[in-house]
């Protein structure tokens, strides 16, 4: 009989994780707080990316440190460093160095706390669910994403910016609330510094490449979906994208509530590779679409896709670095993605310059469709322990 993956750590371990999103998600209407300032778009870009900037620099070796002192107590310090930064944000008055900083800070704090917090819920599950509590748990991410925006853009309504600096700081707080109350768990025996990455020593730099390269661009698809389909649809005379989004997002709940577990049962690699390839296929469907309900069902296979390959995607990189380094693994896999969104916008943003959005789109269905093709024939098939 399977132990049950939904205890009360487990829930409150969610529930912090969903809770750091919603504060952070918040602050995806800074630049309208920015604005005020009359600042460039680079300066605009620069204070927002900063916060990606150092949240990728430090997982990996934060990752690292949750591996040997466990992962509640680097979560603990990763809120802490995300509550220190938010008296900041109260005294911004331009968009220059205080507000890059002050962003800076949050962002390290943001890639301690999160990249802990997946280690957490997948310490609490079953050994045999791993994929299955790491695609939960992005449920709460999915939702507080959602959620974020829309409550800060009612605040900005009836209150400022100072309100949504307070909520923002009111969900830090109850992070680390659920992160105190869950149990301490004891740090794995199996960790071995002679153990370090496994998979990096005997595997050839072509392989590494390979696995490397799925997060980074899967990312960058990730990206150039959330950034540029409003645009798209706005191109192609379709007055509403909201339904895209609401698509997309129910079809990743709904597969990783569903078929989260799939890659336990059956393996990493079975469900990666046609998640890839149907990422990559549905891509090129939405660069020949021209229906607008058609458009509203491809936002429905593109969160199909994500909802399969971040739960497989991400303990196939724990699994080939091994379980005793699932803080390095996470870290990494976490810096990728991230790598990748922030490289990808660009790239493909110069692509649409060059031929438009449809041709984009195919360029990037091609691209990862070649790339899972070479990762279903070169990739190791690691057995998940």
């Amino acid at each position: 009989m399977k132990k049950s993956l939904l205890t009360i750590d487990f829930a409150f371990a969610s529930l912090g994780y969903f809770f750091i999103f919603l504060s952070v998600s918040v602050f995806y209407l800074f630049p309208l707080f920015l604005d005020r300032f009359h600042p460039s778009m680079s300066q605009v870009g620069l204070i927002m990316g900063i916060h990606s900037i150092t949240a990728i620099l430090v997982r990996p070796l934060f990752g690292r440190m949750l591996d040997k002192q466990g992962g509640r107590k680097v979560a603990i310090m990763g809120v802490l460093i995300m509550i220190a930064s938010m008296p900041g944000f109260y005294l911004v008055e331009s968009a220059g160095m205080v507000a890059i900083l002050v962003r800076a800070l949050n962002g390290i704090g943001w890639g301690v706390a999160t990249t802990a917090l997946l280690a957490i819920c997948s310490d609490l599950a079953p050994a045999d669910r791993m994929a299955q509590s790491l695609g939960i748990i992005g449920i709460a991410g999915t939702i507080s994403q959602a959620i974020g925006p829309t409550l800060a853009e009612e605040l900005l309504r009836r209150f400022s910016f100072v309100a949504v600096f307070n909520v923002s700081l009111i969900m830090l707080v109850a992070t680390l609330i659920c992160v105190v109350t869950v149990r301490q768990m004891p740090v794995g025996e199996a960790f071995r510094e002679d153990e370090r990455a496994v998979g990096l020593r005997t595997h050839r730099s072509m392989v590494l490449i390979i696995i490397a390269a799925m997060p980074i661009i899967h990312g960058a698809i990730r990206g150039a979906v959330i950034n540029f389909i409003a645009l798209f649809g706005a191109s192609v005379g379709f007055g509403r994208v909201g339904p895209f989004f609401l698509a997309f997002s129910a079809a990743a709940i709904v597969t990783r509530l569903i078929l989260g577990d799939i890659s336990d049962r059956y393996g990493r690699k079975p469900v990666i590779f046609p998640a890839a390839l149907l990422i990559g296929l549905n891509l090129l469907w939405i660069a020949s679409v021209h229906s607008y309900w058609t458009f509203v069902m491809s936002g429905f296979v593109a969160g199909l896709g994500q909802g399969l390959i971040f739960p497989a995607l991400s303990t196939y990189v724990i699994d080939f670095l091994g379980r005793e380094n699932k803080g390095l693994a996470l870290g990494l896999y976490l810096s990728l993605f991230d790598a990748g969104m922030g490289l990808g916008s660009p790239v493909f943003g110069w692509i649409s310059d060059m031929a438009g959005y449809r041709q984009m789109y195919a360029v990037a269905g091609c691209f990862i469709i070649l790339l899972t093709l070479i990762f279903g024939l070169k990739a190791p098939a690691i057995e998940h322990r």
